[in-house]
């Protein structure tokens, strides 16, 4: 038991005892949840805005800057309504907008001159904000540029593992590519079974390593279709889609690269529940050959694509 107590991969030994839904997401996410944690202290604004993807990134932005400058303007509106002077037409029936679109010039550091603060209380604003706009321009720069310069793996898995024939048996394959323009080299995968187990009279999840015909390639330029011998040895060996099914098996996929432009290692992770590896089938060809010079490629497109294995 102490030897397969170091095969949870970290997940601990309540998962041993039955998860109810699958460990790893198709996006390599964990599905676990953390509670009890104070909410301050497990904060953390910068990671949060690392994770979240750029639509996200870039309306929280614009969020925040809408926000700040309505705050502004309502404290502007507090100093009174000889806070803020303008020019005839700019927006005198109009005081919160004056504020708001003031606050703006002044966070920008725009100045056009059709606004003009008075008084004491309206030019201290004036200075905070303008030293929030310094403060805020270089914590939104700093960001961005970590956003661009993070490493990060951006692999195609196939919607659908197979067991398809192989060498007169069968094998577990999944096929994935890189979605990038830039090389990964020094690919390397693991690949580990894991399913709810008989253990006396208790039920157990138990992670079974599983051998690949090749765990490791020097070089990814196109796909690779990661193929697991289904023989004698093998942790899958006399089980069919029912028993997977039935012990609630997950195939777990850890992947490890490094990126040729960054010189940096990235990571991905994915999986696959019994209900999606497809028994009796193989991937469909998805290389292509130009009829010019004759250089291989691949057809991104297919890389889901599976048909009837022929026995």
């Amino acid at each position: 038991m102490a030897e397969e107590e170091f095969k949870d991969l970290g997940f601990g030994t309540e998962v041993a005892r039955g998860a109810q839904q699958r460990l790893l997401n198709r996006d390599g996410s964990f599905n676990v949840v953390r509670e009890g944690l104070n909410p301050l202290s497990s904060l953390s604004l910068y990671h949060w805005l690392l994770r979240i993807s750029w639509p996200q990134f870039l309306g929280f932005i614009t969020a925040s800057y809408i926000i700040v400058n309505a705050l502004f303007a309502g404290a502007f509106l507090l100093c009174g309504p000889e806070a803020l002077q303008s020019n005839p037409g700019s927006f005198i029936n109009q005081p919160f907008y004056r504020a708001f679109f003031f606050s703006v010039d002044s966070f920008a550091t725009i100045g056009y001159g059709n606004i003009i603060p008075v008084g004491v209380a309206a030019n201290t604003l004036v200075t905070i904000e303008a030293l929030l706009n310094i403060l805020g321009i270089a914590l939104a720069t700093g960001v961005i540029f970590s956003r661009f310069s993070r490493p990060s793996a951006r692999i195609i898995y196939s919607r659908n593992a197979v067991v398809a024939p192989y060498r007169g048996g069968t094998a577990l394959e999944f096929r994935i590519a890189n979605a990038r323009s830039s090389q990964l080299i020094e690919v390397q995968i693991q690949v580990i079974l894991t399913k709810m187990e008989r253990i006396g009279s208790t039920t157990v999840r138990k992670f079974h390593d599983l051998p690949l015909e090749r765990q490791r390639v020097v070089f990814f330029a196109l796909s690779w279709t990661v193929v697991h011998p289904i023989d004698p040895a093998s942790p899958m060996w006399g089980l069919t889609a029912e028993d997977l099914r039935k012990a609630d098996a997950e195939i777990l996929i850890l992947l490890t690269g490094t990126d040729e432009t960054l010189s940096q290692v990235v990571h991905s992770r994915s999986s696959y529940k019994a209900d999606e590896i497809v028994w009796g089938a193989k991937f469909a060809n998805m290389f292509v050959r130009t009829k010019a010079d004759g250089i291989v490629g691949m057809n991104l497109t297919r890389i889901h694509d599976i048909e009837t294995a022929t026995p």
